[in-house]
């Protein structure tokens, strides 16, 4: 039963990803992958405060496989994060790919964070 809340999660979170991407790329310029970094910020959050709900007793262990482990493992991409600060090195955006690893590294933490407070605090 958890594996297959996790892949209806997942059938909700690649989608999500896929169309917030488009989304941000169609209304911003420039090679910085900003769509990316968005959803990963995004799925930070969602996560952070999903597992600190949790680590109260505030959602159920099927929650966080479905959200969690499903729809935010979705959502996120470490390995298009990864292949796009290559990228921008490999084009000469070496100060580029550094700013996208570094704020994609800290945004992410923070957001993580936050969300944990959140979570825990409202439950």
């Amino acid at each position: 039963m958890t594996a297959l809340l996790v892949v209806l999660g997942a059938a909700l979170g690649a989608p999500a990803r896929y169309l917030v991407d488009r989304a941000v790329r169609a209304r911003t310029d420039g090679p910085f992958p900003w769509g990316t970094l968005a959803v990963n910020v995004a799925g930070s959050l969602v996560l952070g405060a999903l597992l600190g709900a949790a680590s109260r007793g505030g959602a159920p262990p099927a929650l966080v496989a479905a959200l969690g482990t499903g729809f935010c493992g979705a959502l996120t991409t470490y390995s298009t994060f990864g292949a796009e600060s290559v990228r921008l090195a490999e084009d000469g955006e070496r100060w580029l790919a550094v700013a996208n690893v570094a704020v994609s590294t800290a945004a992410g933490l923070a957001a993580a964070a936050l969300g944990w407070t959140l979570g825990t605090a409202l439950i």
